[in-house]
């Protein structure tokens, strides 16, 4: 275990590329800056930062683009994901983001919420994240 893992109880390796993220986040407005990454089930981490926008509703969110990015990549499932927020207070997915991590992962997928200095504070399933959602399979 490395010491990472050890402070924050959340894979050490998804913690740093969210941190690493997180300082490339592009928030002139807000000044809130959101770092995560992702572990798909291939094994792939792949990170997402917020990016702001003048026209506030257009911005997108870390998480959006981290899962973006994965499917770019040719990747459907992830596995687990690292949300990293400023300061102490819990950063946790928006309800867009609820959905869209919903879409993406299996009701025992890991939501791992950490603080900027890496300090875990809960890690949830996606099922106690969104509990009872909406899904592919209801359109069936």
């Amino acid at each position: 275990m490395t010491d990472i893992e050890k402070k924050s109880g959340a894979p050490a390796d998804l913690v740093a590329a969210a941190q690493a993220a997180q300082k490339n986040a592009y928030a002139p407005y807000s000044n809130f800056h959101v770092g995560t990454a992702l572990r798909t089930e291939k094994g792939a981490i792949i990170p997402g930062c917020n990016v702001e926008n003048a026209a506030y509703p257009e911005g997108v969110c870390a998480e959006a683009g981290a899962i973006s990015a994965m499917v770019l990549s040719g990747e459907r499932k992830f596995s687990e994901i690292v949300v990293v927020g400023m300061g102490d207070m819990a950063c946790t997915p928006c309800g867009g983001c609820r959905q869209k991590i919903r879409e993406f992962t299996g009701p025992d997928a890991l939501i791992h919420i950490v603080t900027e200095d890496g300090r875990h504070l809960f890690t949830l399933t996606r099922e106690e994240l969104l509990p009872h959602s909406f899904g592919p399979e209801n359109l069936k």
